[in-house]
């Protein structure tokens, strides 16, 4: 991707999430000049808050990808022992007809939620019996706290205010329908780095063309910037 339309989807980003009356942390508006002078000294690099843009390695943002900012994270120490910050939130956007692709995750439990705008369609399967993506394989998952079956591939068509609790195991892609969604995510400890488990051989990060400079960084410029 390059640096020019990943700081045009930001700026499009902050629109959308202010206008359904959402506000994103200070660090949000930081420089990366900023950003590097006081990020050392917090939780926010270590615990890879911040921007997060992707077209999963596919060069094609608009037909596969997504946009995400973490809120929080907690530590995955305290997640293997029991207590602590065990939990993260994040906002995602998800375009029309825009995918996210198929997966699942070893460790993450995660709410995704509604937060408004068009229909968000999840498409679901389940796993064998080593985890793996199971082609002919429902399950059961939770709406709202209330059990819903699904068959192999079936979509669920969330509407603003509804959501599903997806656990480790439960395959799912997802997009929006009729329009933009702005989703929440409540999960445990989100380790993006390993726990991202793709049906197809695909990257998690984008690729970046720089040809512009950074309006802000992304949680995968942080290695470079910060070293």
């Amino acid at each position: 991707m390059k640096r020019s339309r990943i700081n045009a989807i930001m700026q499009d980003a902050a629109e959308l999430i202010a206008r359904h009356g959402f506000v994103l942390p200070p660090f949000a508006g930081w420089t990366p000049q900023e950003f590097r002078a006081r990020a050392p000294g917090t939780r926010i690099a270590e615990a890879r808050m911040g921007w997060d843009i992707t077209d999963y390695g596919q060069g094609d943002f608009d037909r596969m990808g997504l946009f995400l900012f973490t809120l929080r994270n907690g530590l995955l120490a305290d997640l293997r022992r029991g207590g602590g910050m065990c939990y993260a939130e994040k906002l995602l956007i998800s375009r029309q007809d825009q995918l996210s692709p198929m997966h699942t995750h070893r460790i993450k439990a995660e709410d995704i939620i509604n937060r408004g705008g068009a229909t968000l369609v999840v498409e679901l399967y389940g796993s064998d019996d080593s985890g793996g993506f199971a082609p002919d394989r429902g399950g059961v998952v939770r709406c709202d706290g209330v059990a819903r079956p699904f068959a192999p591939g079936e979509r669920l068509r969330l509407a603003p205010g509804e959501s599903v609790t997806l656990l480790p195991g439960d395959w799912h892609a997802f997009w929006g329908e009729g329009g933009d969604v702005l989703i929440g995510e409540v999960s445990t400890v989100n380790d993006d780095l390993t726990d991202n488990v793709f049906r197809d051989p695909i990257g998690r990060f984008a690729t970046i063309e720089e040809d512009e400079p950074p309006l802000h960084l992304l949680v995968s410029d942080y290695d470079r910037w910060l070293t």
